[in-house]
């Protein structure tokens, strides 16, 4: 092999995925596209399988599997922290609000950026900051694109339904009012990776008296900028 690493196992590994790279596989089409003997191609293929790096479509053929996909995903989170600062910094100065960046993770929604108000009364969620999926036009954008099922789970006990968020798909943002906690309203955009997955929700919050019951109308455009900037970070280096 040109291109080893002086770990035979891992090398080998390697072209299994490679050739998957490229579309699902029969055992004998992962023979015939790594040139390994059909005992090992199988025993790395099922290894890989068991690690869920390698799945099976309908047919049986080998596919890459969905670890691979939580991978990148980790991938592409380092890369939108990266760029989350200055894009929150700059949000926070336009709208004189505290802006947060979240992720879900399983039934939680996560702060993992944030740029807090320079001075007065400070409304910002800290950095590391779990809070439910039930409640909040975070939680509402990172729920609203999800797969049927998953959105139709998601919905028992929220404090929004799902004609609230066929409209934040058709709108592009959320607003909230009181909805995770009393006296504080948000506004939220999505934050699209590559594949144009919903993968974050950046917000701006702070007190009713200062955003209105209709927060959207004084910030919408701008969570929808900030958005589009981290999306825009993340497909460069996609």
């Amino acid at each position: 092999m040109d291109n080893s690493s002086g770990v035979g196992v891992l090398d080998k590994a390697a072209l299994v995925l490679s050739a998957l790279e490229s579309g699902p596989a029969t055992l004998a089409g992962l023979v015939a596209a790594t040139g390994l003997a059909r005992p090992t191609a199988h025993r790395l293929a099922v290894a890989l399988e068991h690690h869920r790096m390698v799945a099976r479509d309908m047919q049986g053929r080998f596919i890459l599997g969905p670890r691979l996909s939580e991978l990148a995903a980790a991938a592409g989170e380092d890369r939108l922290l990266a760029t989350a600062g200055p894009v929150l910094t700059h949000l926070r100065d336009v709208t004189g609000e505290s802006a947060q960046l979240y992720r879900r993770q399983g039934d939680m929604r996560i702060c993992v950026a944030a740029a807090e108000r320079l001075s007065g009364l400070r409304d910002t969620v800290p950095v590391g900051s779990t809070l439910p999926m039930k409640a909040g036009s975070a939680a509402q954008i990172l729920m609203a694109w999800e797969e049927p099922e998953r959105l139709h789970r998601g919905l028992q006990g929220a404090r929004f339904t799902a004609t609230a968020l066929s409209g934040v798909r058709r709108r592009g943002w959320a607003q909230s009012i009181g909805e995770r906690e009393p006296g504080v309203a948000s506004v939220s955009a999505p934050v699209r990776g590559p594949s144009n997955r919903v993968v974050a929700s950046v917000s701006v919050s702070g007190p009713i008296e200062r955003l209105t019951r209709h927060p959207g109308r004084m910030h919408a455009q701008a969570v929808i900028d900030a958005a589009a900037r981290l999306s825009e970070g993340l497909r460069r280096s996609g």
